[in-house]
């Protein structure tokens, strides 16, 4: 049978047409978010970590741990911390750091509330979900095409990218944590004329507060593995270093670098999953559960 038996459907010519319009005629906002996002927030966070002592800075990642998760891991982060220094990789480190708590900052912002929006109004869910799914399916380099073309080489477009690549965990996970919230508990609290507000923000959020911080994780980790992609336009941190390694067939660059990846996704991870059970509900939800 022939291939062009169906007219053909040119979204990729709609798609650009879009992209070209936006920068035709939105180019004061593109210049404001960049100017926000790279010379406003990342220069500035970055050279701050940056010009701390990597000792010190190591340290104090490591007492983060110690408080947060005990003992055990923090000693474990401050290995892993002097072992980036010991590889050198430690500017790249806090760059990529610097970018990642930036785009998981808005990603989260963004989010949060339009996963409130979708588990409080099932048309706002219905259109939601399918937006989720379209973005968590999309292949990561796709997002950078569009950046790239509105921002140009250099931190903004890894930045934009990975905000709204990382954007769909959080906003599942906050609207399933609503929704999973028992409807007794939001009966009780309408009984006692509570506000919707307060219903929202004292019974609901902090309900579902261990099933949010769940989607932060996501968003965080989401966060990491764009960055690393991003290093291809220009990002920099141990994703353009990773990027230089493949290009260049460097085996010992490339591997170093990822190493210095994985110990910061793992410190992160294992950061904000702590900070998760440490909710009140969590606690709560781990004293009322049955010993095995």
């Amino acid at each position: 049978m022939d291939q062009d038996f169906l007219p053909a459907l040119p979204i990729g010519d709609w798609f650009a047409a879009l992209v070209t319009w936006v920068s035709d005629n939105l180019g004061g906002l593109l210049s404001l978010i960049g100017f926000v996002l790279d010379d406003l927030l990342y220069e500035h966070l970055s050279d701050l970590l940056t010009a701390i002592p990597p000792l010190i800075m190591a340290l104090a990642l490591g007492l983060l741990g110690f408080f947060v998760r005990g003992w055990k891991f923090g000693l474990g982060s401050l290995i892993g911390m002097l072992a980036i220094q010991a590889m050198r990789w430690w500017p790249e480190s806090m760059d990529t750091l610097a970018l990642v708590l930036i785009a998981a900052f808005f990603a989260t912002i963004f989010a949060i509330p339009i996963g409130i929006a979708a588990a409080r109004n099932s048309q706002v869910s219905g259109v939601v979900r399918p937006i989720m799914d379209f973005m968590q399916t999309m292949p990561a380099f796709v997002y950078l095409i569009p950046t790239l073309f509105f921002f140009g080489i250099g931190a903004t477009p890894g930045i934009v990218a990975t905000i709204i690549f990382a954007m769909a965990p959080g906003v599942r996970l906050t609207e399933l944590g609503i929704r999973q919230v028992d409807p007794e508990m939001v009966e009780a609290g309408h009984a006692f004329g509570a506000p919707p507000k307060q219903i929202l923000f004292r019974i609901q959020i902090p309900l579902a507060m261990p099933t949010i911080m769940a989607g932060i994780n996501q968003v965080i980790m989401l966060s990491l593995s764009m960055v690393v992609i991003a290093g291809i336009v220009g990002a920099g941190g141990l994703g353009g270093a990773v990027y230089s390694g493949i290009t260049r067939l460097d085996i010992a660059k490339g591997f170093s670098a990822g190493v210095g990846v994985v110990i910061l996704a793992v410190y992160l991870d294992r950061l904000t999953a702590a900070l998760g059970s440490r909710s009140a509900v969590a606690k709560a939800t781990k004293k009322t559960a049955p010993a095995h």
